[in-house]
């Protein structure tokens, strides 16, 4: 799916028209015309407000597959509701909300302890899912400092 018939899609979803979107967005409906056409893209600030105001990821907006993974837990972030906010209520969505409450880090200190918590989510044997996470979180941006 085309961006902008994405952006149609998510709009129609919302139940609102062009107008409607443009007023929350503080552009105009021919803006959102533009937009829905084609014709142009909107900006990186007026994303950012539009994933806000819609409640949608901004590469979820513009139609890429979701591929994320918590940056400290490496959960896959499939649903929305998993994906931390940040304290204005923007999607973060590089980390879990377990992970990550009102834009701070909220999980264990250590890798070790981090492991301890994953280990009862996981669906492997306890050996394998410590092996596992032993190899994968080094490579998170949180355990890489």
């Amino acid at each position: 799916m085309q961006t902008n018939e994405r952006f149609v899609e998510i709009r129609k979803n919302r139940g609102l028209t062009q107008e409607e979107l443009a007023e929350k967005l503080f552009v105009t409906r021919q803006a959102v015309s533009r937009w829905e056409n084609g014709e142009t893209i909107p900006s990186v600030d007026t994303l950012k407000l539009m994933s806000k105001v819609l409640n949608i990821p901004i590469n979820a907006l513009l139609g890429a597959p979701i591929e994320l993974y918590c940056q400290a837990c490496g959960m896959p972030l499939r649903e929305d509701d998993q994906i931390a906010r940040e304290p204005d209520g923007a999607f973060d969505e590089k980390h879990c909300k377990w992970c990550f409450v009102d834009g701070k880090y909220a999980g264990p200190e250590t890798m070790e302890e981090m492991i301890e918590v994953c280990v009862p989510h996981m669906s492997m044997p306890e050996d394998e899912v410590r092996q596992f996470l032993r190899n994968q979180l080094p490579q998170l941006e949180h355990w890489k400092k």
